[in-house]
């Protein structure tokens, strides 16, 4: 993931910025981007030396996390082994089409997920941006860390949408033509199973989002 500065040098935490109306986010992003363009030719600098791509996943919370934002850190950084992980199941919920994403981008594209998203009738009042998440306690097991004392927190009972297994947000047909644009940018790309739906156990999971895409790849 590109990562998210904070709002000037002398933050502690990171700031994502999202519709920037008031003027200050402008100056914000201004700043953010300062901080990203020169740690992204190094990154990609480093990368082109070992032969290697470095792909970003879209991610929200993060400064790059659309189309347009990665365009803009290639142009600025002049990249040549900086790509995009396509994972559909980030645009899903920001109503993006990946389909749509994956033919802008073209050879930009360097590594493929194959997770889905679901969108559920709380997003009628909530909408994706909601902040009505739950705080987990420090003793409760199975927790997810996402940074160093810090872990996933719980989601509503009535979320606006949730990651499920592929086939459950999007039915097979969406993902045949899904797998027929990757295959028109690169035939020989991967195409890796993530597996985050919560309603489902490891192999359970693994097994449904793996028989849901060899039913679309058939229908190629």
């Amino acid at each position: 993931m590109s990562g998210t500065p904070g709002t000037d040098p002398t933050a502690k935490y990171p700031t994502w910025v999202v519709n920037p109306w008031n003027g200050i986010d402008m100056e914000i992003l201004d700043y953010q981007w300062s901080v990203v363009v020169p740690f992204f030719k190094e990154i990609d600098a480093l990368a082109r030396d070992h032969d290697v791509q470095v792909c970003l996943e879209l991610h929200p919370r993060n400064l790059v996390f659309n189309i347009p934002a990665f365009e803009r850190l290639v142009e600025a950084t002049g990249a040549t082994n900086l790509k995009v992980n396509m994972d559909p199941s980030h645009l899903f919920w920001q109503q993006m089409d990946p389909i749509a994403a994956t033919k802008r981008l073209g050879s930009l594209v360097g590594h493929v997920h194959a997770k889905d998203t679901k969108i559920f009738p709380g997003a009628a009042y909530r909408g994706v941006l909601d902040t009505d998440f739950g705080h987990v306690p420090a003793e409760a097991e199975n927790k997810t860390p996402v940074a160093y004392g810090y872990w996933c927190t719980a989601w509503p009972q009535d979320p606006a949408w949730r990651f499920v297994a592929l086939g459950l947000g999007h039915d097979t047909d969406y993902w045949a033509e899904f797998l027929r644009t990757i295959a028109s940018i690169n035939p020989d790309m991967n195409v890796n199973i993530e597996h985050e739906d919560a309603e489902y156990g490891n192999v359970e999971g693994l097994q449904l989002s793996a028989t849901n895409l060899l039913e679309a790849a058939a229908k190629l």
